[in-house]
């Protein structure tokens, strides 16, 4: 009875992880995600510094479509780069590959703005990936 139970909490633990987990991309380093909301909004999506320095970065979109308005890419010296999107990627969609200007770009955040227009009231999650 007891193996039984184990067994069953191992597996019920397993798929919980399964279903958390974040898909790797070869060649990219998962970097944050945020499960946004169904009106405009903005969210950041935060880099810590210890990720080190970037060439490139995409956004993958999952759950839901996201039409993404705005991207602004803010970098450890102060400065930012504005990206315009304005471009609604679907669920298991992402956003093109968006070269860094400048060397070695230490990230700190990613702030997006966007709205969803989902009829199935799920959150689309949307995660960041880096290249170095």
């Amino acid at each position: 009875m007891k193996k039984s139970i184990s067994y069953a909490l191992l597996l019920l633990s397993l798929s919980l992880v399964a279903c958390t987990s974040v898909r790797p991309i070869a060649g990219w380093d998962f970097l944050g995600e945020r499960t946004v909301n169904y009106r405009v909004e903005r969210d950041d999506i935060r880099v810590g510094a210890r990720d080190g320095s970037f060439r490139s970065v995409k956004l993958t979109v999952d759950r839901a479509a996201v039409n993404f308005r705005d991207l602004k890419i803010h970098f450890a010296d102060g400065s930012v780069q504005d990206v315009a999107i304005r471009k609604t990627i679907p669920a298991g969609g992402s956003t093109r590959v968006i070269d860094l200007a400048g060397r070695n770009r230490i990230v700190t955040r990613v702030t997006f703005v966007y709205d969803t227009k989902n009829r199935a009231r799920r959150r689309a999650v949307v995660r960041l990936y880096g290249r170095h």
